[in-house]
C-alpha cells in the first residue's frame, strides 16, 4: 500500500508492538508516524479521533487516517475505569466542546466540574493541562497523550511525572507519543522509536532526545558554534 498512513515506512513495516504495563512512549521526527500510531490506537479503543473520553463525539475536521480499521488490540479481561486521549493540537476544540455542552439545558453536574470547575479557556494552555491531569484522570484507567509537554514548562513536566507515578500506582496505562527528554525519564517506562524503517524499542540513554539534551547542557557554547558554522 501506497496511500496514507502506510505511506510511512514506520507504519507500513509495523507487525505488532508490546505495551509496558505501566508506561509506553513513541518517540520519533515529526512525520514518523507516532502520532498516527497513537490516534489510531484511542479511536480502536473507543475515543474520539480529536480527543476526550469516550464520551466526546464533536468534530471540527475529519482528518485522521483508516490504520484503526487494520489494528487488533489485544486487551486484559479487567476492564479499564477510566480513560483519555489528549491531543494537544485540538485541545482548544475539547474545551470549546465542553463550554457548548455545559450551555445547553440538562440537568445533572457540570462537565467542567470534572476538570477542577475553571474554565479551560480561563487558564493558560499549562494549566489546563495539569487541571486534566489532576481533576479528570481518576485512575484505573488508560490514557493516551500526544505530546503533551507542548504546553508544559520544565517544572511543570515533572509535576506531570510526579501525577502519572501516583496513578500508575493505582493500576493506571500511559500512552505517549513525546519530544520530551524529562518525560521519557519515567522509570522502567516502555520507549518505541519511529524511524524511516521501523519501529524499534530503544533504551533513554540512547534516544536522540537524551543524547542531544545532554551534549548541549554539558557545552552550549560549543554546539552553538558548530551549529552557526558558516
Amino acid at each position: 500500500m501506497d496511500s496514507y498512513p502506510f505511506s510511512i515506512p514506520a507504519i507500513r513495516e509495523l507487525d505488532s508492538i508490546k505495551l509496558g504495563k505501566e508506561v509506553t512512549f513513541f518517540v520519533g521526527e515529526n512525520g514518523s508516524g507516532k502520532s498516527t500510531l497513537l490516534e489510531a490506537i484511542a479511536v480502536s479503543l473507543g475515543f474520539n479521533a480529536e480527543g476526550g473520553s469516550k464520551n466526546f463525539q464533536f468534530g471540527t475536521r475529519n482528518s485522521h487516517s483508516n490504520l484503526h480499521e487494520y489494528l487488533q488490540i489485544a486487551k486484559s479481561y479487567k476492564k479499564p475505569k477510566d480513560g483519555y486521549f489528549l491531543r494537544a493540537e485540538s485541545y482548544f476544540n475539547l474545551a470549546t466542546n465542553i463550554e457548548d455542552l455545559d450551555n445547553e439545558p440538562r440537568g445533572g453536574a457540570r462537565i467542567i466540574d470534572s476538570y477542577g470547575s475553571l474554565s479551560l479557556h480561563e487558564q493558560s494552555h499549562g494549566e489546563s493541562f495539569l487541571s486534566l491531569l489532576i481533576h479528570r484522570f481518576g485512575g484505573k484507567g488508560i490514557y493516551l497523550l500526544d505530546e503533551p509537554e507542548a504546553a508544559l514548562s520544565p517544572t511543570r513536566q515533572l509535576a506531570m511525572l510526579r501525577r502519572m507515578k501516583h496513578l500508575t500506582s493505582d493500576s493506571s496505562q500511559f500512552i505517549i507519543a513525546t519530544h520530551s527528554p524529562i518525560l521519557l525519564a519515567y522509570p522502567e517506562a516502555v520507549i518505541y522509536e519511529f524511524n524511516d524503517k521501523e519501529i524499534s524499542r530503544i533504551k533513554y540513554e540512547d534516544t536522540e532526545h537524551y543524547q542531544i539534551t545532554k551534549a548541549f547542557l554539558e557545552n552550549p557554547k560549543k554546539m552553538l558554534n558548530e551549529l552557526f558554522k558558516e
